[in-house]
């Protein structure tokens, strides 16, 4: 985590440097960041850290993307006449056990469109989601277990 601080503050200062903020010219200085960082190791890069930094990337292109793909259901869903919805609260399985995977699953699950995190049980094994259209609560945990938890975990483990 303090790599990628780092990094960050890697690429903002390659920006200033060069007087341009622009995506391109923060990306380039991300990227030279990164470099700069899996060359030293020691003691702020690791091995992983490029591939640490990659798998944040396919989890905020993941997010958005099914943030995206939600936004338009719902939007087709509340345009329809006949709305056949059958609105529920189902129990999630958790995997990810830290508090801030939990809350960041909680959160990017609240974000999207159509579901919204209720409640994390005491123990912090299981997530209560509200879902606009819960007629099929078996694959909405798949799909929340097989893109954001998992996509979670390659992330911050």
């Amino acid at each position: 985590m303090i790599a990628l601080l780092l990094n960050v503050l890697l690429a903002i200062a390659w920006a200033t440097v060069t007087g341009s903020a622009s995506p391109h010219n923060l990306l380039f200085g991300f990227a030279i960041g990164a470099l700069c960082l899996s060359i030293i190791r020691e003691p702020y890069g690791s091995r992983g850290y490029l591939r640490r930094s990659f798998a944040i990337v396919r989890l905020a292109l993941l997010f958005l993307k099914e943030l995206a793909i939600s936004a338009w259901k719902v939007a087709v869903t509340v345009l329809t006449p006949n709305m056949r919805l059958q609105p529920g609260i189902f129990a999630f399985p958790l995997t990810v056990d830290r508090d801030f995977e939990i809350t960041l699953l909680a959160n990017m699950i609240t974000l999207t469109p159509g579901t919204l995190s209720v409640d994390v049980s005491d123990d912090r094994k299981t997530l209560y989601v509200h879902a606009l259209d819960c007629a099929d609560p078996e694959a909405t945990k798949r799909d929340i277990a097989n893109g954001f938890e998992r996509r979670i975990m390659e992330a911050f483990r």
